[in-house]
């Protein structure tokens, strides 16, 4: 009996021992399971972060600077330029200035006997002439650049001119200085572009 019973503990040891190592064997897999999802946790993570830095490059971007647009200037330019023209015709300019195209080229334009400041707009001035003057600079003999004033137009005495006339001339002049100021507009404009801007700006 004594023989069996050792027989028996002897079995039951064996299987005790067999039974470790088979929980043994069960355990390492299980720690390999956890390697393999860390590392598919990992992968999901670096992509996000390449993703980002792509949405990070994408903000750097410089911001394209957007034109204005210019159609309805453009439209008025013409408008206005029609109208000098039609103006320069009927006042006869082109007697002294014979090419329409280079009367823009003067680098002002007044008005002798009629008010075009604020405090005397329209005035007529009694006992003054009539005249549109253009304004212009030439070298003097010492190559130094003078004002010289040119008549465009004489039209008599203040106390003679009819009141239409009298707009016409006052128009002509206005519609000359409007368009040389966008002339000079387009002149900054230019230099502006030869400077470095910002890129949120208009232009």
């Amino acid at each position: 009996m004594a023989s069996s019973l050792d027989k028996l503990k002897a079995l039951t040891n064996k299987l005790e021992e067999k039974l470790e190592k088979k929980d043994k064997k069960v355990e390492i897999p299980a720690a390999d399971t956890k390697k393999v999802e860390k590392k598919e946790v990992e992968k999901p993570v670096k992509e996000v972060e390449k993703s980002a830095k792509k949405v990070e490059t994408v903000k750097k971007s410089p911001v394209v600077r957007k034109k204005v647009s210019s159609t309805s200037t453009d439209s008025v330019r013409v408008e206005n330029i029609e109208r000098v023209k039609t103006l320069y015709e009927k006042l006869k300019i082109f007697e002294k200035s014979p090419d329409f195209d280079n009367i823009f080229i003067y680098k002002a334009m007044n008005l002798s006997g009629i008010g075009l400041k604020e405090d005397d707009f329209g005035e007529v001035r009694e006992g003054k002439y009539i005249q549109i003057i253009a304004i212009t600079y030439e070298p003097d003999k010492n190559g130094k650049k003078k004002a010289k004033n040119i008549s465009l137009g004489y039209f008599g005495k203040a106390e003679t001119l009819e009141g239409a006339l009298k707009n016409e001339i006052i128009e002509f002049v206005l519609r000359w200085r409007y368009e040389k100021a966008f002339q000079n507009l387009e002149h900054y404009k230019d230099l502006i572009a030869r400077v470095e801007v910002p890129a949120d700006t208009l232009f």
